[in-house]
């Protein structure tokens, strides 16, 4: 929790309190259904759940703003965000079925009441959203193709409604056929930690 409590001093009792019971409920689901890397699971809090808040130092949500994770595998970075505003309604959606169960469990016990779930495939969704936000699924040109119609135009929060991405590494190439319009922002101008040096944070507004 160290990396948490530090970046994030604002937190409630309770959503300490939350944040704090993920690394006993994804070890023991990690032991029956693998949506961690059991490498990775000791940094759950560094790699995972920080690396999901970076989006809540880049943008705050406005209270009944609707929030859909694309490709949410094991919930990130769409439940860290949920603890984080809990005003703020979220869909996490992913084609494979035995991660949305370790979501919809971890979502259940952490007393998520704004997180609903949904099992199959983004294009399946019928649903309006002000932002979709996910952890690199694909390349940016192929995943703004699969969710541009589910977000509707407008500007009620502090950016234009669009796709928040986390992505490592070079993304000038993937960036090129939007022509200017995406924000590139470094993940280590929020945090000092070196696993976020080559982290960013891409936002393409959609209207």
């Amino acid at each position: 929790m160290n990396p948490i409590a530090s970046h994030f001093q604002n937190l409630s009792l309770k959503q300490f309190a939350q944040f704090e019971q993920l690394d006993h409920l994804y070890r023991s689901w990690n032991e029956k259904i693998n949506v961690i890397s059991r490498k990775d699971i000791d940094q759950l809090y560094l790699h995972h759940v920080l690396h999901s808040l970076a989006i809540a130092r880049f943008i705050s949500f406005k209270p009944g703003t609707k929030i859909l994770d694309a490709g949410t595998g094991g919930g990130f970075p769409g439940i860290p965000l949920a603890i984080y505003f809990p005003e703020v309604q979220f869909t996490l959606v992913d084609s494979i079925a035995k991660k949305i169960k370790v979501v919809q469990a971890v979502a259940e016990e952490t007393g998520l009441t704004n997180v609903k779930v949904h099992w199959g495939r983004v294009e399946e969704l019928n649903e309006k959203f002000d932002f979709v936000v996910s952890r690199a699924v694909t390349g940016l040109p192929e995943f703004s193709g699969w969710v541009r119609k589910l977000i509707r135009p407008g500007w009620s929060n502090e950016l234009p409604n669009g796709i928040i991405y986390l992505k490592g590494g070079d993304v000038d190439e993937e960036l090129r056929s939007f022509a200017g319009k995406a924000v590139v922002q470094d993940i280590s101008d929020y945090f000092e930690e070196e696993c976020f040096v080559s982290k960013k944070i891409i936002f393409l507004p959609i209207g």
